[in-house]
């Protein structure tokens, strides 16, 4: 595997409330970077920017707070465009799950055409139109890098093209929650919860060769509410549907083994959900660099 370019990107200004923004630092404070090392990984820490707490915004609501969305993710973007100039594969850790728009807008801009495995409890296409009671950022980063009607212009235009995405460059990989194309106008690939269970590796594989049938490179969105919260008590919205956390990461480690793999999100990891004795950032650490293992 390329040398890994890790950085934290901590922020919850697109969540429902404050939390997330200390992941990283709880993660980093569980040896994160020391683990990745011992499972034989090179690793260049590229540090966190800037932790951009959320508050409520007096008059930006639909969606919430999106001037600092746009703050954070444009920061985003410049600090793994130095990842990628440097050659090392990025790991960003955020933060809410809208980092993985600045993921995915850096690649385009540096010329890499990539696809994205989604691993995430839901597929978050949710709108402002259609979810005027809950105009919360992080649940609605897919539909804005699709360019879904109804989507903040703003943030529908983050990036070097519009859309970001095209449908057949998504992978919905794990998903629990209840189906959010109610429009019927994303006909992605889909592996839902039910259907990984039985066999995460065998559905693993399959989703790469749906994903790979349209594009050669990919990146991995790893939102840790994928994982049943009574396993991991770690998502900032918890479900209690999902999938196990080994069965998780034994499907995130055959994906980014694949050569296709171009880099990775861990998102929407809230401390305050945890052990208070940092058991549970200990344990996706290690469960994350496990997956990442040689």
């Amino acid at each position: 595997m390329a040398t890994v370019g890790l950085l934290g990107v901590p922020s919850s200004v697109a969540a429902h409330w404050p939390g997330q923004e200390q992941a990283p630092a709880a993660l980093r404070a569980a040896g994160l970077s020391d683990l990745l090392r011992g499972a034989g990984l090179e690793v260049v820490d590229h540090g966190d920017r800037p932790v951009r707490r959320w508050s409520a915004h007096p008059t930006e609501r639909a969606p919430h707070n999106l001037s600092a969305v746009i703050d954070v993710l444009t920061d985003a973007r410049a600090a793994i465009g130095d990842v990628l100039a440097a050659g090392y594969r990025p790991l960003v850790v955020g933060g809410e799950c809208t980092v993985t728009i600045a993921l995915v807008s850096a690649l385009v801009e540096a010329g890499q055409n990539v696809g994205l495995m989604y691993v995430d409890g839901g597929q978050d296409l949710m709108n402002p139109v259609d979810h005027p009671n809950e105009p919360i950022t992080d649940g609605m980063g897919l539909a804005h890098m699709l360019d879904l009607p109804g989507s903040a212009p703003e943030l529908a235009a983050f990036g070097p093209r519009r859309p970001l995405l095209t449908p057949d460059h998504v992978c919905f990989f794990g998903y629990a929650d209840d189906e959010e194309d109610i429009h019927g106008r994303v006909p992605s690939w889909r592996f839902p919860a039910p259907s990984v269970a039985p066999d995460p590796a065998g559905s693993a594989a399959l989703a790469l060769s749906a994903l790979t049938s349209v594009t050669e490179r990919f990146v991995v969105h790893l939102d840790v509410d994928v994982v049943n919260f009574f396993d991991l008590p770690a998502a900032d919205v918890p479900q209690y549907h999902g999938l196990t956390l080994d069965q998780v990461m034994t499907a995130v480690a055959v994906m980014v083994r694949h050569p296709g793999f171009a880099g990775m999100t861990l998102t929407e990891f809230n401390p305050d959900h945890g052990e208070p004795d940092g058991s549970t950032a200990r344990r996706l650490a290690e469960a994350l660099a496990g997956a990442l293992a040689r």
